[in-house]
């Protein structure tokens, strides 16, 4: 187990704990930082903390990191549609219904399993049961994830998408018409302490901001058509955005309206494009899927399809 010390300063005062451990150890994800201090790998001053602990002088933060356990995920020779792969990055179309990584209830059928099988070197940062994973998509979501299969390009993409240079457009039906033909939704997002499984908008101070922009590209007979990009990447958060506002995502379980009888799997949010910066040969890589033939039948029979 590796471990690090550090004692504060006067000028590192003030900062909150998950941030300077951010600075101080650029290897690790600042996700799996907020885990280790969850999981009370980091102490400050002997005793558990919160991330957002705000540091004071003479502080003693100790992070112990466990060491990378290779994972006991079976491979499994499940179908992968990769659009684009080299030695240091993937580019996979998720089908919808297909969980990203394995959990507690869910330990195969996964893309990691896939990946397992397809990509026989991922990155570790993100532990045993996510190698590879930079970010992810819900299970009823289908579209584009880029996959990493370094460390060194894991930590690049993700800086890419926490300082917002990685561009992440999503493609959705709604329930019925926006006042504004654009506009960005602000909210900050956070669990339901009850219903866990659920995220919902909370009060400025709690939870975590949630940036999305939107513009709507057709209307007709109750439902848009809209383009989502996210500005940020909190769970659930297109789906939980487009409900805020009264217009649920068609076929959402969760968000959605119930007792449907459009025969969907799922909810139509399609992750359509991914651009970013390739993190070794610096080139802006540009992907597109095409929407699954569920969505396009949905819009065809609605006459939603004009500005495909």
């Amino acid at each position: 187990m590796q471990q690090e010390i550090f004692k504060i300063t006067a000028e590192q005062k003030a900062i909150r704990l998950d941030i300077f451990l951010s600075s101080n150890m650029p290897t690790l994800t600042r996700s799996y930082i907020k885990t280790l201090i969850e999981n009370g790998n980091v102490l400050v001053n002997n005793k558990k903390v919160k991330s957002g602990y705000s540091l004071k002088v003479d502080d003693t933060i100790i992070i112990s990191v466990p060491e990378i356990q290779s994972a006991s995920i079976e491979p499994e020779n499940i179908p992968l549609d990769i659009i684009y792969q080299d030695e240091y990055l993937a580019v996979i179309n998720k089908p919808q219904g297909m969980t990203v990584h394995p959990a507690h209830t869910v330990h195969s059928g996964t893309l990691v399993n896939a990946l397992m099988y397809h990509i026989k070197d991922l990155s570790g940062i993100n532990g045993e049961i996510r190698p590879g994973i930079v970010h992810r998509l819900d299970k009823d979501t289908s579209g584009l994830l880029v996959i990493a299969k370094d460390d060194e390009t894991h930590l690049n993409l993700q800086k890419q998408i926490q300082n917002k240079s990685c561009h992440r457009i999503y493609k959705a039906v709604t329930y019925g018409k926006f006042n504004l033909q654009e506009g960005v939704i602000q909210t900050n997002l956070a669990r339901g302490k009850s219903q866990h499984e659920k995220i919902f908008v909370v009060p400025t101070g709690q939870g975590r901001l949630a940036i999305t922009n939107y513009k709507v590209l057709n209307y007709n007979q109750g439902f848009s058509f809209v383009e989502y990009e996210l500005k940020t990447g909190r769970t659930h958060q297109i789906r939980v955005h487009s409900a805020h506002l009264g217009h649920a995502i068609v076929g959402d379980k969760v968000y959605g309206k119930p007792n449907e009888k459009f025969g969907l799997n799922g909810q139509l949010l399609h992750a359509q494009m991914l651009i970013f910066t390739h993190p070794v040969t610096k080139q802006t890589l540009t992907f597109t899927a095409p929407l699954p033939e569920y969505f396009v039948n949905f819009l065809k029979t609605h006459n939603l399809q004009d500005n495909l």
